[in-house]
């Protein structure tokens, strides 16, 4: 699996790519070591150096820097949960597979959600300049659409039932990730701005 073609197939070429990925022979441990772990640590690395060297610019009122070692712990643990919070994804997402009668198989949702998130991760590299990181969003938001294929292609609802299969999914998604990200602003930041950690973790 070549990481840099299949970052780039999956983005541009989604519906071919999904019918090559449910061929392939992946082992969950391939998913994260040669994948996950490498596209993961995008957002994290790059919002460290927006956070400290760049900055958030608030006008009149200047700009504001994280110090080092804060950033660092934030990125470590972003960069960490966020693993986590993909194999809790794919595994929900596999324990709901026979409620919507597809076949149990943690690899092929292993496969779902890793590969599904690949913009996000890709987009993270705007998080060097902050005020960009609302953009993120929209890299998120085709995550989806990447996994509403992916259930369509590797677990295969029936036609009726792909639609709250998908919406339940979002949902795990979106408890998830604000979860991630409500932890890492407790942890790093303390006090300040849980909540806004939490959204920003989605």
């Amino acid at each position: 699996m070549n990481l840099i073609e299949r970052a780039k197939n999956i983005i541009l070429s989604p519906a071919k790519e999904w019918d090559v990925i449910k061929g392939e022979s992946l082992t969950i441990s391939d998913m994260f070591m040669k994948y996950a772990l490498i596209l993961a640590a995008i957002p994290a690395v790059a919002g460290f150096i927006g956070y400290v060297v760049i900055g958030m610019s608030f006008g009149g009122l200047g700009t504001f820097r994280w110090p080092v070692g804060t950033a660092l712990v934030w990125a470590i643990l972003s960069y960490v949960l966020s693993l986590a919070g993909i194999f809790v994804l794919a595994f929900i997402i596999d324990a709901l597979a026979p409620t919507f009668g597809c076949t149990k198989d943690l690899t092929a949702a292993v496969k779902i959600a890793v590969f599904s998130y690949t913009p996000a991760w890709v987009a993270g590299v705007l998080g060097i300049i902050p005020a960009l990181s609302v953009l993120v969003i929209l890299a998120s938001i085709y995550s989806l659409y990447l996994m509403y294929m992916g259930l369509q292609k590797i677990k295969e609802p029936a036609k009726d039932k792909l639609l709250p299969y998908f919406i339940l999914s979002i949902v795990a998604l979106i408890v998830i990730y604000w979860l991630v990200g409500f932890i890492v602003s407790r942890i790093a930041l303390g006090g300040m701005a849980g909540l806004m950690g939490g959204l920003r973790g989605f």
